[in-house]
């Protein structure tokens, strides 16, 4: 199950839909992992896949540079800042806010107007 549920993480991150979301959720709730650890494993998973991806985004033109760098730049302090709280943050808590902002993120997706 672990091998098939890689592949669709892998697959999703690919077409750029967040298959990190979905390791994240099998983790959690399928496989009685902890949120941290999850989230590590996440961290893992996600280098091999976003270079892979990465490359042939960038082959296709489909990287907006101005918009990387920007987002690259603040993702950083907010990648470090996002750790030390989650070191802090109980785990159910850690977990329900995770699971509201998949939550925000899936709402706003379903009724987001196509541009």
């Amino acid at each position: 199950m672990d091998l098939i549920i890689g592949f669709l993480a892998g697959f999703a991150g690919g077409l750029g839909v967040g298959g990190g979301g979905i390791l994240l959720l099998y983790l959690t709730a399928f496989a009685g992992t902890d949120q941290l650890a999850a989230q590590g494993i996440n961290l893992v998973f996600f280098l091999p896949a976003a270079v892979s991806a990465l490359f042939l985004h960038i082959k296709n033109g489909f990287v907006k540079w101005k918009t990387a760098v920007f987002a690259v730049l603040f993702g950083i302090p907010g990648v470090f800042i996002g750790s030390f709280l989650a070191e802090k943050i109980e785990p159910t808590v850690l977990r329900l806010i995770f699971s509201l902002l998949l939550l925000f993120i899936g709402t706003r997706e379903l009724f987001k107007k196509e541009s």
